[in-house]
């Protein structure tokens, strides 16, 4: 069993030096010198978001972009109260979502796929914040690269407790493993909070078509699709200009569902290299709650079980540190804490994905 979990730990070191090193192979982009000529539609699926709504409309009315070339889409998921729209400089429709699947997001970006006059789509969240050169950095992207689908920086605004960094450290992780797949060509993941494509593209890709029974998964399986049958069309946009602040949960409950909604897509993906990397991520993780547990028990000696857990550690904090760089100005809090917790939460996360339900918007899925 030792050397199994010993092996299981050089291969997860080796896999994480890999994504480091694809992370690094991806350039910053940060160009904006290009007058702006790309129309976009910004599609926002939302339901009973009557606070975080204003804030996500204040910071489009911010865009340093020709309000011509940019509408807001707004779906409403049948929320509790009919949302009201103040007037704004820039052009804005509130539809209704049209359901007709077991995902409500992927209804309502369809719903306003119908309505989209723009050559090119961005899809975000209501509770999300952009930055100013948000639209223009994609825009001189797109003129200067032969693209259809963009992918794009997300990172939580944090307040300074201990379940707001872990979740920032959490993300991290994640969008350092998916600028690093993508640098070594294994792209699997995005996020659908800054995802970007052309609805001719989309259409092409015949939507969420083969999908839609799976109650989230917008983003990454719209994105796996586009990458097996046109890996060339695809890029990450890895700019600071463009990297879209989300709000972070505020209690364990709603952030243990959120993950095992995130985790729930993992069986689905098309990408075998997205599988095997969430199953050594998770035989990792396993691994060292089972050493933690055989150690109590006097069956495991304590040195193994701090090397096992050094070794992860070590090779984590350097992609979390190098992509907590990218991503925010701010340090790295609760980092030591954070990777000791981590194993336990994740393990409970993907063990409960295997028989449980979780909430999302007041539903069960």
């Amino acid at each position: 069993m030792i050397l199994f979990l010993l092996g299981i730990a050089i291969v997860y070191m080796l896999t994480i030096s890999w994504l480091i090193y694809g992370f690094t192979k991806i350039n910053h982009f940060e160009y904006i010198g290009l007058p702006p000529k790309t129309s976009f539609s910004i599609i926002v699926p939302f339901r009973n978001e009557a606070e975080n709504l204003p804030v996500l409309l204040e910071s489009f009315s911010k865009l340093n972009y020709p309000t011509d070339l940019f509408e807001v889409i707004l779906v409403d998921d049948d929320s509790d109260l009919r949302l009201t729209i103040n007037d704004l400089r820039f052009k804005i429709l509130l539809i209704d979502n049209i359901r007709i699947s077991n995902s409500p997001k992927k209804d309502a970006i369809t719903t306003a796929m119908e309505i989209v006059k723009t050559d090119w789509v961005i899809t975000t969240d209501a509770d999300c914040t952009v930055p100013k050169n948000w639209l223009l950095a994609l825009d001189n992207f797109i003129q200067l690269h032969h693209v259809s689908m963009i992918a794009g920086a997300v990172t939580y605004d944090c307040q300074n407790s201990f379940l707001h960094h872990f979740q920032q450290l959490d993300l991290a992780s994640l969008q350092g493993a998916t600028i690093g797949s993508f640098g070594i060509k294994k792209g699997f993941m995005c996020n659908g909070a800054n995802f970007a494509y052309t609805k001719s593209f989309f259409q092409k890709l015949k939507g969420f078509e083969g999908n839609s029974a799976i109650a989230s998964g917008d983003d990454v399986f719209l994105l796996q699709k586009a990458l097996s049958q046109y890996a060339e069309k695809v890029a990450y946009l890895k700019s600071k200009n463009t990297i879209v602040t989300t709000k972070p949960v505020n209690d364990w409950k709603s952030l243990f569902y959120q993950r095992v909604r995130w985790a729930s897509k993992t069986t689905s993906y098309q990408s075998v290299f997205g599988k095997r990397l969430g199953l050594l991520v998770f035989i990792m993780n396993f691994g060292l709650v089972y050493c933690f547990a055989l150690t109590v028990l006097g069956m495991l000696p304590y040195f193994f079980v701090g090397l096992y857990f050094l070794i992860k550690f070590g090779i984590d904090s350097v992609l979390i540190k190098q992509t907590n760089r990218f991503l925010t100005k701010h340090r790295i809090r609760y980092l030591f804490l954070s990777s000791l917790w981590y194993p336990f939460f994740s393990t409970a996360v993907a063990l409960y994905c295997l028989f449980g339900k979780y909430e999302w918007k007041g539903r069960r899925f």
